[in-house]
């Protein structure tokens, strides 16, 4: 390949990788077509794209941006997915398919600068909860306390006020109310 080529290479993958901070890198070489077919629309209809890079190439394109770090990763066929809300979602999405497509390779992510490496990486990155699930659990975790002294302080007045409703029945029915001792 000559190096004109080369260079148009690496610009577009430069222009194309512009603003992705966290992707996967995975191995598709073994799928078949219509599994690969499979995949990409799978993924393309929940904002995921799939890009089959050349790791020379790739690794040129990605020095000095946040993708470097998975420089070790390019190794062998490899194809960049990215995209989608977080890479959490994207890792999810391909650990689903990974367990349908057994033959594709989960070679490893990059998050916020953190690369996992391997089947297990991704896998361990798809079980983090995305910004969105953290917030909600850090947000149920400062309210917590709130809604147990809520509870504590309401809970004997609603008993008291049950015994009150249950005397205002009582003398509705024009019962008498024992005394108690």
């Amino acid at each position: 390949m000559s190096k004109v080529v080369k260079d148009l290479i690496i610009n577009e993958y430069r222009n194309r990788f512009d603003g992705v901070t966290d992707a996967l890198l995975v191995d598709i070489r073994e799928l078949k077509a219509d599994q690969n077919i499979e995949l990409r629309k799978g993924l393309r209809s929940k904002g995921i794209r799939v890009t089959v890079v050349r790791n020379a190439l790739a690794t040129k394109a990605f020095e000095g941006t946040a993708l470097s770090p998975l420089d070790p990763l390019l190794t062998g066929p490899s194809a960049v997915v990215y995209g989608g809300e977080t890479v959490i979602d994207v890792a999810r999405e391909v650990v689903d398919f990974a367990k349908k497509l057994r033959k594709m390779e989960l070679k490893g992510a990059i998050l916020d600068g953190e690369v996992f490496k391997g089947k297990a990486g991704v896998e361990a990155l798809s079980k983090y909860p995305t910004r969105t699930e953290a917030l909600g659990q850090a947000v149920q975790l400062v309210l917590s306390p709130g809604s147990a002294l809520v509870g504590a302080v309401t809970g004997p007045g609603g008993a008291l006020m049950a015994i009150v409703k249950s005397i205002e029945e009582k003398l509705e029915k024009g019962e008498t109310i024992a005394k108690v001792g």
